[in-house]
């Protein structure tokens, strides 16, 4: 399935991020979900990726936030029915190659305690817990994660 960096203001990927939305807000209350609007996943210092099955339709997401000090892991999503055939493995190792790209010395991320599957494929592809970063505060519903990056 094809794997690519695209707009993320496409009405397809608007669907599956308003998917995502839903999806977490059945986990976490909202003050502990810190996603990106669409805005924000509009500026030139962020890179979208999404995930397309056999027929093209949007099945999943993932975006990486560059900056010099790291490039944050945002928005990582497949659909229920499209997980088990590596498309998060792909959505991350293509956001890790831009972070590589840009020269970022660590990926980070925030996840939430109620998405093992999420911390076990963070987990699996080199990511350790860690501190809060940035300007996260210290929220117990949340599990922040790095990952050095090497050239």
């Amino acid at each position: 399935m094809p794997i690519a960096f695209e707009s993320p203001d496409q009405p397809e990927v608007i669907a599956l991020i308003d998917d995502l939305d839903a999806y977490q807000l059945t986990l976490y209350p909202p003050e502990s979900v810190y996603a990106l609007d669409l805005p924000s996943l509009m500026q030139p210092n962020v890179r979208f990726a999404v995930a397309r099955d056999a027929a093209g339709a949007v099945v999943g997401c993932g975006a990486i936030v560059l900056t010099p000090e790291y490039g944050e892991i945002k928005r990582m999503y497949v659909q229920p029915a499209a997980r088990g055939q590596g498309l998060a493995r792909g959505v991350l190792a293509l956001l890790e190659q831009a972070a590589l790209d840009q020269g970022c010395p660590e990926m980070v991320l925030e996840t939430g305690p109620s998405q093992p599957a999420a911390l076990g494929l963070y987990e699996r592809h080199g990511f350790q817990r860690c501190a809060p970063y940035g300007d996260y505060p210290d929220d117990p519903l949340s599990v922040f994660m790095r990952k050095p990056l090497r050239r």
